[in-house]
């Protein structure tokens, strides 16, 4: 069977089936056609006398026709691709040729009888007509057979989740794929109540109980997900467990999207939707975002961005995005040289008309920080840069003190001396009733800048020459030092994949989400508010984990529950207790109603804060945290003693 499919597709790929070998075979079907024709009406006798003038008058027509099937087209494809847009052509160009053909008919009568047969015009209609039909058969024929020798040989047996317009795109779509990949076996319907029994001449499945069945029965090697159900698919845990059981892949097509006014729109109808194998961050049940992105491209057009932290997971998808939106001039802040090398290369190779300067630096060298204020005057600054791993923060607090803390304070006063007119901080929500150092550290920075933000003085409208903002969420997919690419890294190694608890749980959110959420928070905002997001619905990490190794396919990988790292929650809030929310200017964003501080308290315990950190005694920096941040209780953690002085 594989050398007859080599045979078949040397045979009729392009170059060894040239233009001018389709155009002849044309040619002698139409001539072999009329002389068929002419032969059923006078037989054998006749037909020989009169081949000569019949194939003189033959060769007139088909030089005709031959300038129809120019026009049309109809040998410029490869003959095994041939679609129904080939043969409309090729009866196009016959019904042309025949028109001119019958209105030349009765000149053509005054031509010398022994030197062209004058053929009847029905003679000339069935010609025509049973000519088509079989070039059309000709092409059917080729295809089919590749088709049939290609998918027994190479293409993967499937099924399609959904049905209507995405389902059917996709299913025509990977009809139409060459070479082929995949076979379609049937469609399994979201819609159990509405659906037909057959759709494109294969079944339509809606019982789950027999699916398993089902699926081994017909040798279901994939299921490709209709890319309008992908949100139906993520919260349908029972068939995503059935598929992931018996070994079945999973792929999605990856979106490429339009912009809108309103958002963006997935396109249906390119030639060629791409398919990507799912990653567990695809199956995390999670509502689609929507942004206001042209409301946002309105402030950032034009404008001075600077972005702290731009080599981070969160600091380089922010760099994308405000680049997309044409700013006037960008300062990227990192102090990792080569993340930050990378991004300097993917602004020259992107954003390569964008002037825009990388610089390596920490945010705590205020002097440096100074110089690039002064020279470039940025009218946004979005503060991303911090310590986030909370363990090695629970180990070096002052260190978390001096780059979370003090940089941020850095940030924000040079903010308000330059004239800078937003200020976008990016917290977290381990800043909520916090249980290690990392957490209350960006809550101090929360406090920090709202007190700020109150302290100047307003306008008119009860705004401030610098407005700060505030922005918080939970886990982002992906990120650097997140449990996903170190459980795949664990996986690949065999195991076992390390889970600190069977019961802890958190929230996860796609980076480019996550950034646009910032971007329009940040850009919205008044000033003095703290943003936080919808982070949809939270996931067990040890059902996380299971899932990865059965999506991975490795076999005889544990999971090892390690307990509760110094620190760590079994849960992530989003809001303090004593916190109440509003509503904003996205369903996906609200405003949290937050204890208000006196910004010359806050500033002399943060000086205060500081200068101990700076003596690097654990015990006495997160002593002063925790007077601070009053709801600061450490969980797991040597510091506990000191709530228990409380």
């Amino acid at each position: 069977m594989r050398q007859a499919y080599r045979i078949i597709n040397w045979y009729f790929k392009r170059n060894a089936l040239p233009y001018w070998i389709i155009l002849f075979l044309d040619c002698f079907i139409l001539y072999f056609t009329a002389l068929f024709i002419y032969w059923l009406n006078y037989r054998t006798s006749v037909t020989v006398a009169h081949i000569r003038p019949l194939s003189y008058i033959m060769l007139i027509y088909i030089f005709i026709s031959m300038v129809f099937f120019r026009l049309f087209s109809t040998y410029s494809g490869i003959i095994r691709y041939s679609s129904f847009v080939d043969l409309q052509r090729v009866g196009y160009a016959n019904l042309c040729a025949l028109a001119v053909i019958i209105g030349l008919h009765y000149w053509v009568y005054r031509w010398p009888d022994e030197y062209f047969e004058h053929l009847t015009t029905l003679h000339l209609v069935t010609t025509y007509i049973i000519a088509t039909t079989i070039m059309w058969g000709e092409r059917v024929l080729v295809k089919i057979l590749y088709d049939v020798v290609s998918n027994k040989e190479w293409a993967k047996p499937v099924f399609i989740y959904g049905i209507h317009d995405g389902g059917v795109a996709l299913a025509k779509n990977i009809r139409s794929q060459r070479p082929v990949r995949f076979v379609l076996r049937g469609f399994l319907s979201p819609d159990k109540d509405h659906a037909p029994q057959r759709l494109m001449g294969v079944r339509v499945y809606k019982n789950r109980e027999d699916l398993p069945a089902i699926i081994q029965n017909e040798g279901i090697e994939c299921v490709l997900i209709s890319p309008i159900r992908k949100r139906e698919f993520r919260d349908d845990e029972e068939l995503q467990d059935i598929l992931i059981s018996h070994g079945v892949k999973i792929y999605m097509v990856e979106e490429q999207l339009h912009e809108t006014k309103d958002g963006t729109t997935l396109d249906l109808n390119r030639e060629q939707m791409s398919l990507k194998e799912v990653n567990v961050e695809d199956l995390l049940p999670r509502d689609e975002i929507q942004v206001d992105l042209e409301s946002v491209g309105r402030e950032l057009t034009d404008k001075r961005i600077l972005i702290t932290g731009s080599a981070g997971s969160i600091g380089s998808e922010i760099v994308r995005q405000v680049a997309s939106f044409k700013p006037a001039a960008m300062m990227l802040i990192d102090q990792a040289e080569t993340p930050e090398h990378d991004i300097r290369l993917m602004m020259a190779k992107e954003f390569g008309n964008i002037p825009c300067d990388t610089v390596v630096t920490s945010i705590c060298n205020q002097s440096r920080m100074e110089k690039i204020f002064s020279t470039f005057r940025p009218d946004y600054v979005f503060h991303a840069a911090a310590y986030k791993h909370v363990p090695m923060m629970e180990d070096n607090p002052s260190e978390a003190i001096l780059n979370n803390v003090y940089g941020t304070r850095v940030m924000a006063d040079l903010s308000v001396k330059y004239g800078t007119k937003k200020f976008v901080m990016v917290s977290t929500d381990k800043a909520v009733n916090p249980t290690n150092v990392m957490g209350c550290s960006k809550r101090i920075c929360e406090i920090y800048v709202q007190s700020l933000d109150q302290y100047q003085k307003k306008d008119q409208n009860g705004k401030t020459a610098t407005q700060f903002v505030t922005t918080r969420f939970g886990n982002v997919l992906g990120s650097n030092g997140s449990v996903i690419p170190l459980f795949r890294e664990q996986i690949k190694q065999g195991g076992p994949v390390t889970v600190t608890d069977p019961n802890i749980i958190r929230y996860f959110m796609l980076i480019p989400e996550a950034c646009k959420l910032v971007l329009e928070a940040g850009t919205k905002g008044n000033g003095g508010e703290i943003f936080v997001f919808d982070m949809g619905k939270p996931v067990k990490i040890a059902d996380l984990a299971q899932r990865m190794i059965r999506l991975s396919g490795a076999k005889n990988v544990e999971v090892k529950f390690t307990g509760l790292r110094a620190g760590e929650k079994l849960y992530e809030e989003v809001l303090n207790d004593m916190e109440s929310t509003k509503p904003s200017f996205h369903e996906k964003i609200r405003i949290a109603s937050v204890r208000e501080y006196d910004y010359a308290d806050v500033c002399r315990d943060i000086e205060e804060l500081i200068a101990i950190a700076g003596q690097y005694d654990d015990m006495a920096t997160v002593k002063k945290m925790k007077e601070i941040v009053p709801e600061f209780k450490s969980n797991n953690s040597k510091y506990e003693v000191l709530d228990q002085k409380d």
